[in-house]
């Protein structure tokens, strides 16, 4: 039986890291530092409107993208699936994927593209599609999976929390056809929703039903919106019952996991997850430290450094878990 393996991963983040001493000289406000270091685990992020840089989406996927297909060994032309998991598009249309695939290949091909909106689960949920399609379709023997994330394009100036959480990056991977006889490949996917919660943050304007006037601009009713606070406790609930769901779907148990990685915006938050669920913090990792929140592509960037600094072997049983505004919930189990 066909399945979908992971051959290479790939990261990109804009410009030269802030750290958080220099973001209050260049956003002009004042945030609780010492609560985004100490329970956040935030010290330092990438931001390219603040640098200053003509980087956008589009070009955050494209690096990462041709880094995964570097580090995977194989030409950019063998591609046949290009999709691109955001919630902050470059444009409303066309989609991002459609723009990756045609700096890297060029022109037209027999190349399926298309862009997953599920917030903050934008990878996990491509890459679950992605694995299934991989296994479903003989012709498909490489796709490429991005999660990326340009939220600060969107912050207004003045909002200090979005400034001081949100950054800019993207991670990929590249995936490969492969079957039984191969011990590596992807085991399980489990998605979720609740979509009673669309209303608590998000991009409201710019849409169909609230286009950019002059009017809504001036009443600031534009880019990030919190119209109301989400639940602190919310993914201390989640995410242990979605990776026993997981393991269980797999016919695995949850120490059977070598490594997990989680959504990186509250390293105190994975802390108390890994406690739950009995797991040893060495099976995770985390890379808000040094990259702020990177939403949709935070799970990607982890595990592109959890393979690179091998913490992540062949052979590891590896669990991905991300959620998001909305709200979706997206979770995949894979040996590597």
């Amino acid at each position: 039986m066909a399945k979908a393996k992971i051959i290479g991963t790939g990261l990109y983040v804009p410009g030269a890291a802030i750290a958080n001493s220099e973001l209050w000289q260049l956003i002009g406000a004042e945030f609780d530092q010492g609560k985004l270091e100490e329970k956040l685990g935030i010290f330092r992020r990438h931001n390219a409107t603040l640098r200053g840089l003509k980087e956008f989406t589009t070009d955050f996927a494209t690096e990462a993208a041709k880094a995964a297909i570097a580090r995977a060994g194989i030409d950019p032309m063998q591609v046949s699936l290009f999709i691109v998991g955001t919630d902050t598009p470059q444009y409303l249309s066309p989609g991002s994927a459609v723009v990756v695939q045609g700096r890297l290949q060029g022109g037209q091909m027999l190349t399926g593209c298309f862009d997953v909106n599920a917030s903050c689960a934008g990878f996990t949920t491509s890459l679950d599609i992605a694995a299934k399609m991989i296994a479903c379709d003989a012709n498909l023997k490489y796709a490429v999976v991005v999660g990326v994330y340009n939220m600060p394009a969107f912050v207004r100036p003045g909002d200090a929390f979005g400034h001081a959480i949100f950054a800019d990056g993207a991670g990929a991977v590249v995936l490969q056809r492969t079957d039984d006889r191969d011990n590596s490949g992807y085991l399980a996917g489990q998605l979720m929703a609740d979509g009673t919660q669309w209303d608590f943050i998000g991009l409201y304007a710019g849409g169909s039903k609230f286009p950019i006037t002059h009017e809504r601009l001036d009443r600031g009713e534009y880019g990030l919106q919190n119209l109301k606070p989400l639940p602190g406790d919310r993914n201390v609930k989640l995410w242990p019952n979605v990776a026993k769901q997981l393991v269980a779907k797999a016919g695995l148990r949850i120490e059977d996991v070598d490594h997990i990685l989680f959504s990186q915006i509250n390293r105190s938050v994975i802390e108390e997850v890994m406690n739950l669920l009995a797991l040893p913090l060495q099976r995770t990792t985390t890379v808000m430290d040094r990259y702020g929140y990177t939403g949709s592509g935070s799970v990607p960037m982890a595990l592109h450094h959890a393979v690179e600094n091998g913490k992540i072997k062949e052979g590891d049983t590896v669990m991905l878990i991300a959620s998001g505004a909305g709200f979706f919930v997206g979770a995949n189990l894979f040996r590597y």
